[in-house]
């Protein structure tokens, strides 16, 4: 099993990022969103010069915030300063977009982008249009050190609902889950990740898939619908159980046992009240970095360790087996209270006791 740390970007972040290299992560991903956080190409690169193993990520982009082009060459200037250890994260830019008060990109336009990407990365000349102009473009200098195309760059897909879930396993190196951590919605996402590889003639265990999610350590008997530990997960819990919700427009899909929780999170960012030109600007304010009172209601103990790797260091230990079992080959933790002391207690509490 890998395993990954998870941030949004900051310019500061590459000593945290060192840390957990040191603590013997393996991957390190950092959130794109423009409105919200640093600009993660400028906090990579400064996670590359600070680290020498630990692979960086983008986790991740999007095909709207930057042209294919600029993407390309993003990440693959950091794979001159990280050479073999960079990867190239995409989404749809659930927040990236949101907090814009725009819509998410569409599929094809992400599948565009990624096409677009891939090749640059392959030293080919390919297509590219903007409007009605049509044109070729390839990287002009792929011999010197600008940039790096001479190791490759994976490419992983973010997904939670059915159709993106496909598409990653048709096209990408590997897939990005949100909060899958309970058998079911494993099952769920994973079910569509090997429709879209068999699909495509792929073999689907090459699938790279990495989980990203919460971690907290409780003491045998405590609660978990407390303060201490909704502060810990709750945020994660309503970005990701919000985005999967949004992501399966139709309920009816979704595991059973978890239907009614996951509903619950569809609207939990909606602010109906003011002009619909700034409603956003309150909808996510302090998102992802502080619990909000009003989802109290819906991150329940249920939820809570559905999606994140919640419990006692027995409890967490057998999830991570359990998910290893599954076909994940990576579980990341984003610390929401403590970075470094989220990182040390999952090094030693965690990492040591999964065979």
């Amino acid at each position: 099993m890998d395993y990954g740390f998870v941030f949004p970007a900051a310019i500061h972040i590459h000593k945290d990022v060192a840390f957990a290299e040191q603590h013997g992560f393996t991957h390190a991903w950092l959130y794109d969103s423009q409105m919200l956080f640093s600009d993660p190409y400028a906090s990579m690169a400064l996670c590359a010069i600070n680290t020498t193993k630990i692979a960086l990520g983008t986790g991740v982009t999007n095909p709207e915030s930057r042209i294919a082009p600029v993407t390309a060459n993003s990440i693959a200037t950091i794979n001159e300063l990280a050479p073999g250890r960079t990867i190239l994260g995409i989404g749809t830019g659930n927040t990236a977009r949101r907090t814009l008060g725009m819509p998410a990109s569409k599929l094809e336009v992400m599948r565009e982008h990624i096409r677009i990407c891939r090749d640059l990365f392959e030293g080919k000349t390919t297509d590219y249009t903007e409007g009605a102009r049509h044109r070729k473009i390839r990287f002009l200098n792929p011999d010197a050190n600008w940039y790096n195309i001479k190791t490759k760059i994976p490419i992983y897909i973010a997904a939670s609902g059915p159709k993106s879930l496909e598409m990653a396993g048709e096209i990408a190196d590997g897939v990005i889950l949100f909060g899958a951590v309970s058998p079911s919605l494993i099952d769920f996402v994973m079910e569509h990740v090997y429709a879209g590889a068999e699909r495509a003639g792929r073999n689907p265990k090459d699938v790279y898939a990495l989980v990203m999610t919460a971690f907290h350590l409780t003491q045998p008997g405590e609660q978990l619908e407390t303060s201490a530990v909704r502060q810990a997960v709750g945020p994660f819990v309503a970005s990701s159980t919000n985005i999967f919700a949004l992501s399966n427009p139709d309920p009816r899909t979704l595991p059973a046992e978890l239907r009614e929780d996951i509903v619950a999170f569809k609207d939990i960012y909606k602010v109906p009240e003011g002009p619909i030109e700034t409603r956003h600007l309150k909808m996510y304010s302090d998102y992802l970095l502080g619990f909000k009172k009003e989802h109290e209601p819906v991150v329940t103990e249920k939820i809570i360790r559905a999606t994140t790797l919640t419990g006692t260091a027995e409890e967490v230990v057998e999830a991570v087996r359990n998910m290893k079992k599954a076909g994940i080959h990576q579980v990341a933790i984003q610390p929401i209270v403590d970075n470094q002391k989220t990182v040390e207690v999952f090094s030693r509490e965690i990492m040591p006791r999964v065979k």
